[in-house]
């Protein structure tokens, strides 16, 4: 990009964002907030702040996309206006042209694409902010993805980080209270890590290897001999995105399944293991039933962004989520203020888990998500955002991606209608106790300890089974009752 398109990128970024305003501004002020009317104009001007969000994040590319994706993953808090427009930016970004694409093939892999492949598929199959996946398949008859990085990303990039230093100073010139360097610090850190496709491979093998033992995850294979940092060549593995409910149905797969398969892999991942996918937008998680078998599977992509926990955080923060799961609001206090929360840890639990703090008071894992605490929790989120910024500037740097692999997690769940069940809180607690459990063993030299240990965690992983049986009865028994009830007043006719 000339230095006279970055200069027009950096002056026509705060025009559309002041577009957006004006529009609210001036098309809600005279009409009587809360009538119909209110409601239903302003349900038009979300549309259009959210097509121009959309055009500003398609033009830019890179970055952009990037934000533009976490926006539209975020249903339980945006206005459904915003999240619908931007979901297409998760699979049908702008796409790179065919002539581009065989220039980064022919400039990485020195060859052309018919020396490479049998046939190679023009139509990408999805195009993301960093690159775009087509289907090919090898001279030997195997079926691959080939996953292209946009031949201008790398020298947009730090473009892109340059500009939002840019505008992140101004806000701050403009809003002292607001701090938001943070998110240039992560950006300056991450992007680099996911342009780099080698180091991606590397994850896919890693992720596959330490969660081999869950037999519903499927990480395609990784074909080294033709993949360079901007070229990866994948095994080639068919589904429906993970919030495409119509798929779920057409192919019998069970949402609640999927939705505890996700928590069992999520859990295991950021309690047990430390090591975390960090971006589980419905493009980068797919469904399908296995073509032998006929089991559910979640095919996990997009392996460049992850997050490696310390173990002190990790453990505070397993500490931290059983503190939430089971309501000792002391330790939550406690728990939050080792994680840099200070007095703002209310406002931290209820970030971290979307629900009201009457609802964390109350307990999470008992009293299910209403429409009304929703709509209270996108209603009052403006409110807090000079806390909510202080707040994101004092915790860890790794508080920062689990904070956005939670939106999209939740995101995935408010789409699938499964939020904040007993069963995904039992699963989390269930990956806590093995995560402390383990830690003390470590640091303990005492067999007789060790196993004082392992019994206790043996003890307290039945208790949570024999309370997970308990609701599963009074599940059953409730259906019944409500069968029997059904069947009484509506008796069938003879």
């Amino acid at each position: 990009m000339s230095v006279t398109c970055q200069m027009l990128s950096v002056i026509l970024y705060p025009l559309q964002t002041a577009a957006i305003s004006y529009d609210y501004f001036t098309s809600l002020r005279s009409i009587p907030y809360g009538s119909e009317e209110y409601l239903q104009l302003r349900s038009k001007v979300h549309l259009r702040s959210a097509r121009r969000l959309c055009e500003l994040c398609c033009a830019n590319r890179g970055t952009f996309i990037k934000v533009g994706q976490h926006l539209g993953a975020l249903d339980y808090l945006l206005p459904e206006e915003y999240t619908s427009t931007l979901k297409v930016l998760h699979s049908q970004a702008p796409q790179s042209s065919m002539q581009e694409v065989r220039q980064v093939i022919r400039e990485d892999l020195g060859k052309e694409l018919h020396d490479l492949f049998l046939s190679f598929d023009d139509t990408p199959l999805g195009a993301a902010s960093l690159a775009q996946v087509h289907k090919a398949v090898l001279h030997d008859g195997r079926t691959v993805a080939v996953k292209v990085q946009h031949p201008k990303v790398q020298a947009q990039s730090s473009k892109d980080i340059l500009l939002m230093e840019v505008l992140v100073l101004a806000v701050k010139q403009l809003f002292p209270e607001f701090e938001f360097m943070w998110l240039v610090d992560e950006a300056k850190k991450n992007l680099p890590l996911e342009l780099d496709f080698l180091n991606e491979g590397r994850n896919a093998e890693k992720v596959a290897q330490m969660l081999q033992h869950f037999d519903f995850l499927k990480v395609p294979r990784i074909y080294w001999e033709l993949s360079t940092k901007r070229v990866l060549l994948m095994e080639f593995v068919e589904g429906g995105q993970v919030n495409d409910r119509d798929y779920m149905e057409r192919n019998k797969i069970d949402v609640n399944e999927i939705s505890r398969h996700l928590g069992k892999m999520y859990s295991e991942m950021i309690f047990v293991n430390g090591f975390v996918h960090c971006d589980p937008h419905p493009g980068n998680v797919l469904v399908r039933k296995h073509p032998g078998t006929g089991k559910v599977e979640i095919i996990l992509l997009d392996h460049g962004l992850y997050q490696v926990l310390t173990e002190a955080f990790r453990l505070d923060y397993c500490h931290l989520w059983q503190s939430l799961i089971w309501t000792d609001m002391e330790k939550v206090k406690m728990y939050s203020q080792c994680l840099g929360a200070g007095e703002l840890y209310p406002l931290f639990a209820c970030m971290l888990t979307a629900r009201s703090w009457v609802s964390v008071n109350r307990g999470i894992s008992h009293a299910p998500v209403t429409a009304a605490e929703d709509s209270e929790i996108r209603n009052n989120a403006a409110n807090y955002l000079p806390q909510i910024s202080q707040l994101l500037n004092h915790i860890p740097r790794q508080m920062l991606l689990i904070l956005k692999t939670n939106d999209l997690l939740r995101s995935i769940e408010a789409s699938l209608g499964t939020r904040a069940s007993a069963s995904s809180f039992l699963n989390m607690s269930r990956c806590c106790i093995r995560a402390l459990a383990e830690h003390k063993k470590k640091t303990t030299g005492s067999f007789f300890r060790r196993t004082q240990i392992s019994f206790s965690e043996a003890f307290s992983l039945w208790q949570i089974t024999i309370y997970e049986l308990i609701l599963r009865v009074k599940g059953l028994r409730l259906t019944s009752w409500v069968s029997t009830l059904l069947c009484w007043l509506f008796p069938a006719p003879h």
